[in-house]
């Protein structure tokens, strides 16, 4: 008997019928001779009609606050528990056994970081419990409960965090991601239309794609399932078409150069000026950014004449009101030399590819086709297997295509 967790995103359980779609699924599995556990997202636009109710809320007179970040995920959490009763009463009417869980029911304790918590532990006897008597496990994504007992949301994605952190748990055989898409493809097939279908691709390649704004799988999803060896299968939840396996690195995938390109848009850059120049001021100014639980990236320090330096990075536009009062009190502390100016419109492109480690020439043609087609660099930023480019948002887009272009990602390799 094997063990199969599942996940149905919100697009794949967005009514009725795609809810008993999702479940005849589930059922299909444990037909097939398998222990089956099943974490859900909130149906369709739920999250972000939540998300617009707490604004209209909070604006409401022209006060304009900004929600409380407990209160936000005490609302958010709903949305998925919503999902669960309704998948498990879908199942019920097929004929079959099941339960469903909140994060809290589980025993899915995180960090207290409100609305980007990590999780810390899973509680699996209760699981194991009910799925030794034959029932197929409904739990919502997406949540978990502090050591408290407060309720936490785990960010944009947080049920695929949900679903490799209890397939890694639970030891299970795959965890099968259904999403409105066939798989993973070379670049967004929204933006880029000759974009292809990826058959495998290595954790390391996944999760430079997933920090670069491939949307389809959360980092932490991809960080836990390298960690614990857990094979996702990225498929459509609307078709019985393979789609992407996501695995350890074989020696084959570095004949491929280039696997994917990616596009983050809405960047802002922080540019602190007039730092002074000596040891521990870096280590205090991103200490201080990393207790807000913001994530920087793309960061450059240039020395100047006078003793002090110039230091940049990039966030998301989604971190500026989180990030700004952290600035604005390292600034203060640093003194009246030192000053902070944000520049929005920015996006990064990047491509990604474990085979750059053994082959020379990626940056050059990556810049040459930019330039070629005037977009202009901002930034650059590399690693073994990745290239990112800092660049105009007006121009993200053009230039996602121009470098699928330029390394034929089109083509099957």
């Amino acid at each position: 008997m094997g063990l199969i967790v599942q996940k149905f995103g919100g697009t794949s359980v967005a009514d009725a019928e795609r809810i008993h779609r999702a479940a005849r699924r589930a059922i299909a599995a444990k037909g097939a001779g398998n222990q089956v556990a099943v974490v859900v997202s909130a149906m369709g636009d739920t999250t972000d009609e939540l998300i617009d109710l707490a604004k209209q809320v909070c604006s409401f007179g022209g006060c304009d606050k900004v929600p409380p970040k407990r209160e936000m995920d005490q609302l958010l959490v709903t949305g998925e528990q919503v999902t669960i009763a309704l998948i498990a009463m879908a199942i019920h009417a097929q004929g079959h056994e099941a339960i469903s869980f909140t994060g809290g029911q589980i025993g899915l304790v995180t960090d207290n970081a409100f609305s980007k918590a990590r999780i810390q532990s899973i509680n699996k006897q209760r699981i194991f419990q009910e799925l030794d008597q034959g029932k197929i496990v409904i739990v919502a994504g997406f949540q978990g409960v502090t050591p408290e007992g407060d309720v936490t949301t785990l960010g944009r994605g947080g049920s695929n965090a949900t679903l490799v952190a209890l397939g890694a748990t639970l030891g299970a055989d795959v965890c099968e991601n259904y999403t409105d898409v066939d798989g993973i493809y070379t670049a967004d097939p929204r933006l880029v239309p000759g974009a292809r279908k990826i058959e495998k691709i290595s954790y390391d390649e996944m999760l430079e794609l997933s920090g670069l704004g491939a949307s389809v799988l959360q980092t932490r999803a991809v960080e836990f399932a390298k960690k614990y060896n857990v094979k996702i299968h990225v498929r459509n939840s609307q078709n019985d078409h393979e789609g992407t396996w996501i695995v350890a690195e074989t020696p084959h995938m570095e004949h491929i150069v280039v696997s994917g390109a990616a596009l983050k848009k809405d960047l802002i850059r922080v540019s602190i000026k007039g730092v002074p120049d000596r040891p521990g001021i870096a280590a205090k100014i991103f200490g201080d950014i990393a207790s807000a639980n913001i994530v920087v990236d793309d960061i450059i320090q240039t020395v100047m004449d006078d003793n002090t330096a110039n230091i940049s990075f990039t966030v998301e536009h989604g971190d500026l009101h989180d990030i700004k009062p952290a600035v604005e009190r390292i600034v203060k502390e640093l003194g009246a030399t030192t000053q902070a100016t944000y520049q929005a419109d920015l996006a990064k492109v990047s491509v990604v590819g474990v085979g750059m480690r053994t082959h020379t020439g990626v940056a050059q043609r990556m810049f040459k086709a930019l330039a070629d087609n005037k977009v202009n660099i901002q930034n650059i930023s590399t690693s073994e297997i990745k290239i990112s480019c800092i660049i105009a948002k007006e121009q993200a887009v053009k230039a996602l295509q121009v470098v699928h272009d330029a390394f034929e990602l089109e083509k099957a390799k």
